[in-house]
Formats: structure tokens, sequence, C-alpha cells
């Protein structure tokens, strides 16, 4: 089918009047049945060793307790480890056996050795300005060890004459967007881990095409899931006939494999090395309140300007160039920044689920830890492990001011259940809890003391910490911080509080759904 224009909003698919006929005839329908059709098979050849090897309840209980012993020895959350311990007493095989098939990775060593090879190949690519990370108001407030952090663990320097602006509500920052993106006259780089047709993406898509035709080199990298929640399989063949290069990150293949659990959740788009947006804001109709969906969807994102671009362009460039040669990347890391004197520091910084370095929940800890007066939290999903719990209740506890802003119309029922599952214990250490009234909250912006904020995708969840590729921006003494917290103190007006009371008067079917679900939290 050919693309087809109405007012400059492109549409690639044909709308369609059933979901459930989509469904039966989709790609993921045959993708559903073979994946099935393995597990029946595995099956299968279990029951069959059991009939046929002698002492077969010998060697799978040997099996099961060698994986015992290598789960209680191997480096992982404490939480996670008591989620697998319970899931093999009570399932022993089919336990045990997960275990050492999500532990070895299968379906994903490739793509794992590739990406880390070419995040360590970059390492250094962006070289920290030694005059700015020793700035003795960095050192003065303590900023300066996370800096040494960041730029240790990934290419993430520490920048000055960066301009930020905030944006507390989605329509803002698509019309922001769309300006920047109209002034494009190199290359724009985005990437996302939605996005569904409609007016948001029609418009951008609009304003893509023409830039092709302008000579811009266009790019647009989306997360694989969106083959079966919005986009067709083929969806980067359509728009190539726009000359906009596409690809799609982790795609859902028809077999058995792991990394399924690794997602770009990722909001990036880079124009002309210039200007940066970053945060929760994905491109679908809901995300500017053109499509409800669970009330008014509220959401925050960030606009940079300035020395701090080129860290976003190589995160960007770090997912595309796989199975590309790194030489192509000079170009445009190096291209002119337009720097802007304003004060503060900001570290765009990434978070790769393929390392040992936690580095997205180390920097909301050390905010916690760090805070003085207050500590303040828009996140959609409350899924903690350990350690967050106990840096938020520690934070309470020695007298600073810790408040969280979550949802009052749920997306998930689970995550819903699960994060009502922290709240007697946070509450009871001092933790102010709210619920957004009018709907969902989407934002993931933390501010601090008036002084430090982060911006970005990433949410407090295990997913975003432990099992997404994710991004964000962290702020020190810029401008903008005082727009976060203005943000934070009126969307705090639209919500209720969550008190003792509210707790013990919830509904039966949350407080079991969510003792239920956190047993398996870690894995969720």
């Amino acid at each position: 089918m050919e693309p087809f224009e109405s007012d400059r909003i492109i549409r690639l698919l044909p709308k369609t009047r059933s979901r459930l006929l989509r469904l039966i005839f989709s790609r993921l329908a045959v993708i559903l049945v073979l994946i099935t059709s393995q597990i029946l098979l595995i099956a299968s050849i279990y029951g069959l060793f059991a009939e046929f090897i002698p002492r077969f309840k010998i060697i799978q209980t040997l099996f099961t307790l060698s994986m015992i012993f290598f789960l209680i020895n191997k480096d992982m959350d404490s939480s996670a480890k008591l989620t697998w311990l319970w899931l093999i007493a009570m399932f022993p095989v089919p336990g045990s056996l997960l275990l050492w098939f999500t532990d070895n990775n299968f379906g994903h060593r490739r793509i794992r050795r590739e990406i880390t090879d070419l995040i360590l190949e970059t390492k250094h690519a962006l070289p920290q300005d030694p005059e700015v990370i020793s700035d003795p108001e960095l050192a003065a407030s303590g900023t300066d060890d996370l800096c040494k952090y960041l730029n240790r663990t990934g290419c993430f320097p520490v920048y000055r004459n960066t301009d930020a602006t905030y944006f507390g509500d989605g329509a803002e920052m698509f019309d922001a967007m769309l300006a920047e993106l109209e002034k494009a006259e190199s290359f724009i780089f985005m990437e996302f881990f939605i996005i569904a047709e409609g007016y948001m993406w029609g418009k951008v898509l609009s304003v893509l095409s023409e830039k092709v035709r302008q000579g811009v080199d266009v790019r647009v990298l989306y997360d694989g899931m969106c083959e079966i929640s919005s986009l067709s399989f083929d969806y980067p063949k359509r728009m190539e006939q726009f000359g906009v290069r596409c690809k799609d990150f982790s795609p859902v293949q028809p077999f058995l494999s792991t990394h399924y659990n690794y997602r770009d959740h990722r909001k990036i788009v880079v124009i002309d090395g210039k200007t940066a947006f970053t945060g929760g804001i994905n491109l679908a109709d809901e995300y500017i309140n053109r499509e409800e969906r669970f009330g008014h969807w509220k959401d925050a994102g960030i606009m940079l300007k300035g020395e701090a671009i080129p860290s976003f362009t190589l995160m960007f460039l770090q997912m595309w160039n796989i199975n590309e040669p790194a030489a192509a990347w000079e170009p445009f890391i190096s291209a002119p920044t337009a720097p802007q004197h304003t004060e503060g520091w900001v570290i765009p910084y990434a978070d790769c689920p393929l390392d040992n370095d936690k580095v997205a929940e180390n920097v909301y800890i050390n905010l916690l830890y760090r805070a003085r007066k207050y500590v303040h939290i828009m996140t959609p999903y409350l899924i903690l492990d350990g350690e967050l719990e106990t840096a938020l209740k520690y934070a309470a506890q020695r007298g600073v001011d810790v408040q969280i802003i979550l949802p009052g119309i749920p997306d998930k029922r689970s995550a819903y259940a699960l994060a009502k599952t922290h709240y007697r214990t946070l509450i009871a250490a001092g933790v102010r809890l709210y619920e957004y009234t009018p709907g969902f909250v989407h934002a993931k912006t933390v501010v601090s003391d008036g002084e430090k904020a982060v911006v970005g995708s990433i949410n407090f969840d295990y997913r975003s910490l432990y099992h997404h590729f994710e991004c964000a921006a962290y702020l020190y003494k810029t401008p903008c911080i005082a727009d976060i917290e203005q943000d934070f103190q009126q969307t705090r007006e639209e919500c209720r509080t969550v008190t003792p009371e509210t707790i013990q008067n919830e509904s039966l079917f949350y407080k079991l759904l969510g003792g239920f679900l956190k047993v398996f939290s870690p894995l969720m």
C-alpha cells in the first residue's frame, strides 16, 4: 500500500477495524505458535528422558542442587536470588532449567558481545575536559564523585555551557521538537521505545520526509516490540520509501531466547549535534493527550542545547552501529555544537543491562544519600529492590523530605499492585506518597535540594534498572531545576495522599495480587 498524507500527517499502515483479526493473521501469531511448539518439544524430550533413562531422578536432583549452589554464589541482587530459590523450590526441574537457560544468555550472545564491544571501543571517544571536572564547586558538593563514576563506567563526561529546557507536558515538548526538527540541516537521529501511527508520529514523519528531500541524514531506531504492539514487521522498508534509514532493535523472532527481556527503553532525539531531547515521552498520541487511555497522561522531558549534545549522539550511534564500522561515527560525534553560556553542569548518561554496572540505580541512590533537604520523585512504577528501598527509607529517616508521585489510574494492574506492596514500609519510614488522580503519571524525574535533578527514561522498577537500555540527563545547578520542582509541586496539588488508612482500605484484589506478584517481581 502506498503511503498517504493528510494535512501533513503521514500514515504508512492502513487502519484496521478489528484488533482480533489483526492479531490472528499477524506475524506475532505465527511466532507464538512456533515458540509454543518449541516448549512442547522440550517438555516431550524431558518426558522421554524421565521414562527411558535409568536413575533420571538422581540426575535431575544433582542438576537442581548444582544450580542452587551456583545461584548462592552468583553475583546477583538478593531479591532476585530469593525469587529464583523460591521458584526452584516449588518447581525444581523447570526452575533449574530456566535459571540455566537465562544465565547462559541463549539467543542473544551475539548481540550482547557486539554491544559490549562497541561500548568498550567508544569508551574514550568523548574525553573529559579536566578543567570542567576539577571545578571546586563540584568538589564542594560531592558531585565530583558522581562525575568520576559516570566517566569511568561509560563515556559520560560532565559538561558546562549547556542550556536545558524542561517540559512538564508531552504536548509542549512535542511542539518544541517539531520546531527543532524543521531547523535540521545535517542529520536527525531518533531512538524510541514506542512508535505508533497517529497524529504525533504522522506529523514527525511528515517533517522527516521533507528533511530527506533537503539532503538531511535521517535515521530512526525503535524497539522491536513495536512490531507486536503498533507497527508492522516490514515498517523499516516502508520508511525507506521516504529515504529515512530505519532499524528495529532486537525484533522478536520465532525462537526461544532470553534476548526478549532486554529492550531499548530510551527516548533520544539528536539534531545536527546541536540539540537533543530525552525524557519519558514516546511517539504515540497518548503521550500528548490526543488519545485518552488512562485519564490525563502526565509526562516530562528535557531539551538540551550546547556542549553536552555529543554524548547523546554517541548513545544513539552505539545502538545504531551494531555490525557497522565505528569509523562512520566520527563526523557525527565531532559535529560542531552551539555552546550556550549558561550556569550549571549537565551529564548525559546511559545504562546497559548487559554489564554489571547498575548505573541508573547508582545515580538514584547517590541522589538519595547526598540529599540534605528534599528529594521529590515522579515515576509511573515503584517496584524496588532492597538497595533502592533502603536508600529511600534512610533518606526519610534522617530528616530528608522524600516525596513520590505515582499514577492514580494505572496502565498495568500488576505494576500498580506491586507498587502498593511498598507503601506501608515507605510511609512508616517517613516517605510521603501521592497518587495522581486525573490519570497516569509517566514522567521519570527526580529533583533534590533545588540544585540536582535527573530527567530521562528511567523508572523506579526492575525492568528499567536491570533489563532495559536507558538514558537520562543529570543536572547540577542548572536554571531549569527550579522548573522541575515547580512542576512537581503543581502536580502534587492534583494528587491524593496515601495514608495508613487508605492502605488499610485498599481493595482485596490489589492486596492479593501484589502479595502474589511480589515473589516474582525481580523477574518481571
